[in-house]
């Protein structure tokens, strides 16, 4: 296990290299330069700004200064707002960000789960047949359409809850629903089909004659080998929810880093955007590696050998 995490370790070491490799290269790829927007600045204030920026060197004097600033997690001042650095931009709505999406991945895990397992247990039901109508209606319909609907129909039409920011618990429903639907179908289903399959494996059978109790049947025996499809899909489901936000915060005007993202993108504000990508990136593949260590817990059955490959 040692050596897998080091190796997984190292491979996340190089991706967020690529990354962030690829981030600069394509921003500095685009013509022109981001403080062009800035018309009534004179010639001379216009190169001190692109020497205080080092927008002024050498392309590759400029990379490695970016490299620079990524070991040591120091991103500089925004171009378009030098009173504030990109680390303050990441302190003040990153966590608002992280919030929304742990409590959005908990509300579609343990929805979807919840939904997928009645749908299985009474399967050709009825609850079946809802349950998945449901995740096709939730799989079909994008987050931020859903978040337009939920917004006229619950925030303006029926008054239940505010429309937007992001200062109580009733101000997170709207857009803890518009982003956890998708994913809470896509889990229903897969915890239906799998559970479907458990439950007619012999060791389930043998369970059932020696006259154990359906649910612990159900929970100790047959859920957790039906979770696995789940825990196969979660880093696509988190790679999904945390970039979501971003839309989803700006529809709802909540004062996250989507916010933040989307001004820096209209602005080219360069520091912004390559400090946002590399770091959300870096969170990412973290939490993907995470998500291959519950894999090798739920199922122990799985051994990492050194041949074998990645997992």
């Amino acid at each position: 296990m040692g050596k897998y995490i080091l190796k997984r370790f190292l491979m996340m070491l190089v991706t967020i290299f690529i990354i962030a490799t690829l981030t600069f290269f394509l921003m500095h790829a685009v013509p022109g330069s981001p403080l062009e927007s800035d018309r009534n600045t004179n010639e001379t204030v216009q190169a001190n700004l692109e020497r205080f920026y080092k927008l002024d060197q050498p392309l590759h004097i400029q990379y490695l200064s970016y490299m620079q600033s990524i070991v040591t997690f120091d991103f500089g001042p925004s171009i378009k707002d030098p009173n504030r650095t990109v680390n303050e931009l990441l302190a003040r709505g990153f966590p608002i960000s992280f919030e929304l999406g742990m409590i959005t991945i908990l509300v579609a895990v343990v929805s979807g789960i919840i939904l997928g397992t009645m749908a299985a247990l009474r399967h050709n039901k009825m609850i079946d047949y809802a349950a998945m109508a449901f995740a096709v209606i939730g799989i079909s319909i994008p987050n931020f359409v859903l978040a337009t609907v939920l917004i006229q129909q619950l925030a303006v039409n029926w008054n239940l809850f505010p429309p937007a920011t992001w200062t109580s618990p009733m101000h997170m429903v709207l857009p803890v629903l518009a982003l956890a639907t998708g994913p809470m179908a896509i889990i229903a289903r897969l915890t239906r089909s799998s559970m479907l399959e458990v439950l007619t494996q012999d060791y389930i059978k043998m369970a059932r004659a020696k006259g154990i109790k359906p649910m612990r049947i159900v929970l100790r025996h047959a859920l957790r080998n039906a979770l696995m499809p789940v825990v196969t899909i979660m880093g696509t489901l988190l790679a999904g929810i945390l970039t979501g936000t971003f839309v989803i915060e700006k529809i709802f005007a909540i004062p996250g880093m989507g916010k933040y993202f989307v001004d820096s993108i209209n602005n080219r504000d360069y520091p912004v955007i390559m400090g946002t990508t590399v770091f959300y990136s870096a969170f990412l593949i973290f939490m993907l590696f995470l998500v291959d260590i519950v894999y090798g817990i739920l199922d122990p059955r799985i051994k990492l050998h050194k041949k074998e490959g990645d997992v």
